[in-house]
């Protein structure tokens, strides 16, 4: 004896008529779940969402591998095998045959293939498999969706088999069940036709006609339109007592030939369409003719992610072009991506379009490759489109494509179907979200007038929509069904909300920012579906592919590999060779789900790794000569990147700025101190030396914090100095003395006497900037001392050449000189070009204010091409600043002016102290030179 499960009725397993406890309702909903896959690997997450939906409890994969533990073990009394574990989920092995859910469509399938004789019992044994309704008693949004679409096949089912009894004959005993189908479907027109059928050959020919003016008047009523061309037909031949048609035919003779309706499929054209003129243009330029060019078949693949607007495109473009195909429309929707997740078959789709094209179910071959010659033969020659919406796969549309040149094929996935592209000669069209200005045309025109008056409201809802068309929808329908609800108070809602997608839920899955992201989601293989996920942890807002293999602990060609298949399904973006990125949406919804990943904290932990020892190797490039710190190892699965010089790291830092302060902050928040205090030490030089003050002084405050609730005084000494560097240039030098008195002596706790003379030099920096020349001088003859008590060479260059610059400002301007040069000879030595930079500078001032101005002019350029090399800014300006100096007073007013000018370009707005001092040199040329 075997076992056998029941799933059209209550949801039943027995073994010989024994009647197997299954346990409770969401049990049982597992085992439903499990059955409609049967012998499918169904993933835990798809499992998940289809019992829990959105909703799922606390401890929710527990709970789900409690309840797989019982059904094993309930099932295994009866010596079959129950769900198991197998790579990338679970599945239940059963015998196909012992399914009644698969035994109804296989009994359907065959009894359509049949000649009419044989269908009739099939159909009989297909529809008597159900005992009410599928999965009676089971509640989840999955299996009610299943159950709706399952109730749709049976109604379609008893629809085939009335068509089958009338053409045999039958139409009295079908009579009483087709009026009462007719009065619970008063508008399907094809129950309508079989049930006017039906009274005419039982001569009843006023009821038919009344029947059928019943439904007009229904149609028009409800749905604003006449009935087909098919139900039309059936009508006037019965008005006009067709003798042909009178009886049905007998066994060997043919039905009576109607000439089919041409097919005009299409869905309604979005109510609300603006924008994408481009997108419509470019389709009218890849779906034409082009002259003098031999006929071709035109295959055009919209695809972008879920909600980006791709049906409504096609569709408006199909609808504004209908002129082009005067033998008709097929449209498919294949459910490539839905709540289901049942995408249709070939063999359910090519059948779909026969039967659009009018071939009677039983003369439509069982085969699937006759019934792909067959829908060709139909449409050569003929000028149709065909339109295959919401396609899984290139296996899934490669069946359906036409052979005629006439006909031009539009189809629509969220993945980017490179097979099609590459072997059937298809041409890609990939959206992107909308521009601001098409996005607030949208919601405007879905708001109405009024929504004008508040524009700032309309921004801010466009911003926190990103652009994408459902969003927006979304929140259009949200103001429409509540219109005491102000904008500003929506905008403030989704403001509120970022960073989730609640304000984005509804109660249809088809217009839930969520639902329609997870059906991307599930239908990504459980490797890219897990770099999804980790996306989620990653600060955005862009990735390279080495940041994501370390992210996953993967190799970088896996990396690359999984980051390419995010691309082609549309839920990641390719924006230059190697560097990827996300929606904020998409990402909001990755950061959603990643938080259920047991592997989060892992990844974080690879991540911050990642960027620290990259950040650290490349801090060491564009200042080989700084202090190093001490860095603890990098976790297993962390791969650093590797430059081939500064300059490939300088543009790194550049790029990555943005990733590496977020990161920073995220550290903090997760409770990594020493990445913390670390990863600001490594971006201080490159920070700095672009003059971002305001960066600097937030990564540095967030690491004193970290090092400080860590106790860590190295992280707090390091800090402290960095911090007083942004405060004195952002205009707080009593601060930035305070930070640097505490650094020095944090340093002293520690032994570290390097670290002390580097605290004196910035000590003596900031008195120079207090106006105190001698307190700078003191600070910096003490740095020097220690340098040289430590042996520590680079230390000494650059104290060299700061007690140089403070007799320079005394206006002892040969003794600076004198140390310049010493300090100058130690950096050349040791290869330091930012000292040399620096050393250069300091020459230039003396030799200027000695008089000596082409010899400081030829100082200051040799400074200018090292900190250009370097990638020094801040550097720059300020050396453009003295340049100018010397410009303006040799005479040279206008070289003056455009150095000047140059060097505030550089220095912007981060160092209001400079700027204005520049600014002030500008408004009054003809004055002196302004001292630093």
């Amino acid at each position: 004896m075997s076992l056998r499960f029941r799933l059209l009725g209550s949801l039943e397993a027995d073994i010989g008529g024994q009647l197997v406890d299954l346990g409770h309702g969401r049990q049982r909903s597992v085992l439903a779940v499990l059955l409609v896959d049967a012998n499918t690997v169904v993933s835990v997450s798809q499992l998940l969402e289809r019992i829990w939906a959105d909703r799922p409890p606390q401890r929710a994969r527990e709970t789900l591998y409690s309840y797989l533990s019982r059904l094993r073990r309930a099932l295994s009394v009866t010596g079959e095998a129950g769900p198991h574990r197998r790579s990338g989920g679970y599945v239940l092995a059963v015998d196909p045959s012992a399914v009644d859910l698969v035994q109804f469509h296989r009994l359907a399938m065959s009894a359509r293939t049949a000649d009419d004789g044989d269908a009739l019992a099939l159909f009989d044994q297909a529809l008597a498999l159900w005992r009410g309704e599928a999965f009676a008693g089971l509640d989840s949004p999955w299996l009610g969706a299943l159950r709706d679409q399952l109730s749709q096949h049976r109604f379609a089912v008893e629809l085939d088999r009335n068509d089958v009894a009338l053409r045999r004959g039958r139409h009295a005993e079908l009579l009483p069940g087709l009026a009462a189908r007719a009065r619970a479907y008063p508008l399907d027109e094809r129950l309508a036709g079989q049930l006017m059928l039906a009274l005419y050959r039982s001569g009843r020919q006023a009821d038919a006609l009344g029947h059928y003016e019943r439904t007009r008047r229904l149609l028009v009523e409800e749905l604003g339109a006449d009935p087909g061309p098919a139900l039309r037909e059936l009508h006037q031949r019965i008005l006009t007592e067709d003798a042909a048609f009178a009886t049905p035919a007998t066994a060997g003779s043919e039905p009576p030939t109607v000439t089919p309706p041409l097919p005009r499929q299409l869905p309604a054209p979005p109510r609300l369409f603006v924008g994408r003129s481009r997108e419509l243009a470019r389709l009218t330029e890849m779906l034409g003719h082009r002259p003098g060019s031999e006929p071709t078949m035109p295959i055009v693949t919209i695809t972008g992610a879920g909600g980006i607007g791709k049906t409504w495109l096609a569709l408006r473009w199909a609808h504004d072009n209908l002129h082009r195909f005067p033998d008709g429309q097929l449209y498919l929707n294949l459910h490539g991506f839905s709540r289901s997740g049942r995408r249709q078959s070939p063999a359910m789709a090519i059948r779909s379009l026969l039967e659009a094209l009018a071939v009677a179910p039983s003369a439509i071959p069982s085969d699937l490759h006759a019934q792909t010659a067959l829908y060709r033969s139909l449409v050569a020659g003929k000028r149709m489109l065909i339109m295959l919406d919401n396609a899984y796969d290139a296996d899934q549309v490669r069946p359906l494509l036409p052979g005629s040149a006439g006909c031009a094929v539009v189809v629509t996935s969220r993945n980017q179907l490179p097979g099609l592209v590459a072997t059937d000669g298809a041409q890609p069209l990939v959206l992107h979200v909308l521009a601001p200005a098409e996005a607030r045309d949208l919601l405007t025109r879905r708001l109405g007038s009024e929504s004008a008056a508040d524009r700032p409201s309309v921004d801010r809802i466009v911003a926190a929509c990103v652009g994408l068309p459902l969003a927006l929808s979304i929140v259009a329908a949200r103001a429409a069904t509540n219109p005491a609800v102000p904008l500003g108070a929506l905008a403030d809602d989704l403001v509120h909300n970022r960073g989730n997608l609640d304000a984005f839920a509804g109660g249809d899955p088809d217009a839930d920012l969520r639902a329609v992201f997870s059906w991307s989601y599930h239908a990504l293989d459980a490797d890219a579906a897990r770099v999804f996920r980790l996306l989620g942890v990653h600060p955005g807002p862009t990735v390279t592919a080495p940041a994501v293999a370390s992210l996953a602990g993967l190799t970088g060609g896996r990396a690359r590999s999984l980051l390419e298949e995010l691309v082609r399904a549309n839920v990641a973006i390719l924006l230059t060779p190697g560097r990827y990125a996300l929606h904020d949406l998409l990402r909001t919804y990755a950061t959603e789900i990643v938080e259920a990943d047991d592997d989060r904290q892992v990844a974080l932990h690879r991540m911050l790794d990642h960027y620290l020892h990259t950040a650290y190797a490349g801090a060491l490039l564009i200042e080989p000569h700084r202090e190093p710190i001490s860095l603890p190892p990098a976790r297993p699965g962390v791969t650093a990147e590797q430059f081939a010089g500064q300059a490939e790291a300088l543009e790194w830092f550049v790029t990555e700025q943005s990733v590496i302060l977020t990161a920073v902050d995220q550290a903090a928040e997760a409770g990594y101190d020493g990445h913390v205090w670390r990863l600001a030490w490594a971006t201080a030089t490159f920070l700095s030396r672009g003059a971002r003050w305001q960066d600097l002084t937030a990564t540095q405050r967030v690491a004193l914090a970290s090092a400080e609730r860590a106790r860590d005084l190295v992280g707090q000494a390091h800090a402290h100095r960095d911090l007083a560097l942004a405060c004195n240039h952002t205009g707080r030098p009593e601060d930035a003395t305070a930070h640097l008195q505490r650094a020095f002596d944090l340093f002293g706790e520690l032994g570290d006497h390097v670290g002390q003379a580097y605290t004196c030099l910035f000590l003596g920096w900031v008195c120079e900037w207090q106006g105190r020349q001698r307190g700078a001088l003191r600070h910096d003859e003490r740095a020097l001392a220690l340098f040289q008590a430590a042996g520590h060479k680079v230390g000494q260059a650059k104290a060299l050449n700061a007690v140089g610059w403070d007799h320079a400002q005394a206006g002892d301007y040969r003794q600076a000189i004198s140390y310049c040069q010493l300090a100058l000879t130690l950096h050349e030595a040791l290869d330091n070009r930012t000292g040399a930079a620096k050393t250069w500078d300091s020459l230039g001032y003396a030799h200027q204010r000695l008089g000596r101005h082409e010899l400081a002019i030829e100082c200051f350029g040799h400074a200018l091409a090292l900190y250009r090399s370097t990638g020094d800014r801040y550097g720059e300006a300020e050396t453009m600043d003295h340049l100018g100096d010397s410009h303006h007073a040799s005479g040279d007013l206008e070289a003056a002016r455009d150095v000047w000018q140059r060097a505030l370009d550089r220095i912007g707005e981060q160092s209001p102290s400079e700027a204005n001092q520049i600014r002030d040199k500008l408004r009054r040329p003809d004055a002196g030179p302004a001292r630093s």
